[in-house]
């Protein structure tokens, strides 16, 4: 495919891994990230995994984002990786840095919202340890190879996606809520531990996000199905919900997302940005 001339941007001549890359919330930061200039290795299981009670992202959704920001001037790798597994991830990130020579951006977005729907008692062995091993762990081991190339360089964005369950309590949601609490404890430690490095870590806390039919996401069905909504009451019951009385888009999680990955947030380090039309405020 021949991609557009790049266009200047705020992550011009940068590059950014994005882990759970291939629909919904990652698609929707590698496409503002591609229009910003930035180059971008495209990271995501692209298979179902046992345990996870709705599909997950494809290959082919992976390699929709990938032509959609080869579209906006991109120079794109993509590859599967499981963030449960060690060696695949380090074999995703060596091909980053053997492709495209450097790391300057790390969105952290791999993410499972179920298996949940139960009361904390009521979760097994193995639901438990899934949920932490992909939201949490699955985002600590990212971390552990990228960040040492970025204090190598002195300079460097970390974006770990939460969600407001990391700020808030839900109900039947006791792995999930965890698991995010866990990811804002690691991102504000994270902070402090490379202060003075040059690299910055921060939180994005996302609240309900519609699913939209151009970034094929599932998350938000996922939960309600969990939860035992009817489709048809779905959407409407997560609208009344909100504060604002509509459904946060993964644009305005993007939006974020590219402030944090940019100079324009040079002086922010350990920040927790809630994107959740005013849910945690309550």
């Amino acid at each position: 495919m021949t991609t557009s001339p790049r266009r200047a941007g705020r992550l011009d001549r940068r590059v950014a891994i994005v882990t759970g890359a291939a629909r919904g919330i990652g698609r929707a930061c590698a496409l503002a990230l591609a229009a910003e200039g930035a180059d971008l290795a495209l990271i995501d299981v692209a298979a179902d995994i046992p345990g996870a009670t709705y599909p997950l992202g494809t290959a082919a959704q992976l390699r929709m984002t990938g032509r959609l920001c080869e579209e906006r001037g991109a120079t794109v790798l993509t590859r599967h990786a499981d963030v449960r597994s060690p060696d695949e991830l380090a074999a995703a990130v060596g091909d980053t840095l053997d492709r495209l020579g450097r790391v300057d951006v790390l969105v952290n977005n791999a993410g499972l919202a179920t298996p949940a729907g139960l009361p904390a008692h009521g979760l097994d062995e193995d639901q438990w340890r899934l949920m932490v091993d992909v939201d949490l762990t699955g985002a600590w081991r990212v971390m552990r190879l990228v960040v040492p190339h970025m204090l190598d360089r002195g300079a460097g964005s970390v974006v770990n996606v939460a969600s407001t369950a990391g700020v808030v309590g839900y109900p039947h949601f006791a792995n999930y809520t965890a698991a995010k609490h866990g990811l804002v404890g690691l991102t504000r430690a994270a902070a402090l531990d490379y202060a003075t490095s040059g690299v910055r870590v921060n939180a994005l806390c996302p609240g309900s996000v519609r699913d939209e039919p151009e970034l094929e996401g599932r998350m938000l069905g996922g939960i309600a199905d969990a939860l035992g909504i009817p489709a048809d009451r779905q959407e409407q019951v997560f609208v009344d919900g909100q504060p604002t009385r509509r459904l946060v888009s993964a644009h305005d999680v993007a939006n974020a997302c590219i402030w944090l990955a940019s100079d324009e947030s040079r002086g922010v380090t350990g920040g927790v940005i809630t994107v959740d039309g005013g849910y945690s405020a309550r």
